[in-house]
């Protein structure tokens, strides 16, 4: 099992870093397939896949990634409205064959993973988002590990004993920390190797530290959703980690943290 979940692990590392390296339509066609995929496996949770109502949420889902290819975000607010009415509409014209908790699942869904995980997309399409992006995995894979080590050492206080019994307050610290001090390193490093930036090392360390915090949220959110609905994991497209919401959870919500915190911060 362990070798099984390592090399689906390197295999999964060097595609989203090749998808990443490449940009504008690579990035955003692979960002788009990953949310099909992750839209896929909330609704399958709700029964709701191979629905009428799914499958206005997978056309919801390419129209909004063609708007962002096309330079047209701003229709997809429109995109967005326009969407909720539908589905709306489905379940109003098709009564009682949904419930509004269908209609609910199926707007979380499109929000939650479409467009929250479109930031991915959006950062890589900053200036220096090449660079940038980089701190998405910062946030989230250096926030696991630190906190994993910190929790196992020092770890006495449980964070959210009926959730994650495994997960400390002192591991939840320890995440931020590391997070925080990994993003001033790498602040230095963009710098002086990217572009010049008036306190790089605090504007990387306070994204880094605000994008650990939001990653814990998402990761528990997930586990949550599971624990809800007694499933294990999401899917099983990815050998030894599950689907596609098991190994992207605190990344879709961090994404957006940093592509607000670049935008807003520099």
């Amino acid at each position: 099992m362990f070798k099984t979940r390592l090399l689906s692990g390197i295999v999964l590392v060097v595609l989203v870093v090749a998808v990443l390296y490449f940009g504008g339509y690579v990035t955003a066609i692979s960002m788009l397939l990953l949310s099909l995929g992750g839209v896929f496996e909330l609704l399958r949770i709700y029964k709701l896949h191979k629905s009428a109502i799914g499958v206005v949420t997978y056309v919801a889902t390419v129209a909004y990634y063609a708007l962002l290819m096309m330079d047209k975000s701003q229709f997809t607010m429109p995109l967005i409205i326009l969407f909720v009415l539908t589905i709306l509409g489905v379940y109003v014209t098709t009564y009682p064959k949904f419930t509004d908790k269908d209609g609910m699942a199926a707007i979380l869904s499109f929000v939650y993973v479409t467009v929250m995980l479109s930031y991915m997309y959006l950062i890589r399409d900053l200036e220096h988002g090449g660079a940038l992006v980089v701190m998405v995995f910062v946030c989230s894979w250096v926030n696991d590990t630190c906190a994993y080590c910190v929790g196992v050492t020092l770890g006495k206080h449980k964070m959210t004993p009926k959730l994650s019994p495994k997960k400390s307050v002192e591991g939840l610290v320890g995440g931020i920390a590391g997070s925080a001090v990994v993003g001033a390193l790498y602040g230095m490093f963009f710098d002086k190797n990217v572009t010049a930036l008036e306190n790089a090392p605090v504007i990387f360390a306070v994204i880094g530290a605000l994008g650990a915090i939001v990653a814990v949220i998402g990761d528990l959110a997930a586990s949550a959703i599971k624990r809800n609905n007694d499933i294990k994991d999401y899917g099983k497209l990815i050998p030894g980690h599950g689907g596609i919401m098991d190994r992207f959870d605190s990344i879709i919500f961090t994404a957006p943290i940093i592509y607000y915190g670049f935008a807003y911060m520099i």
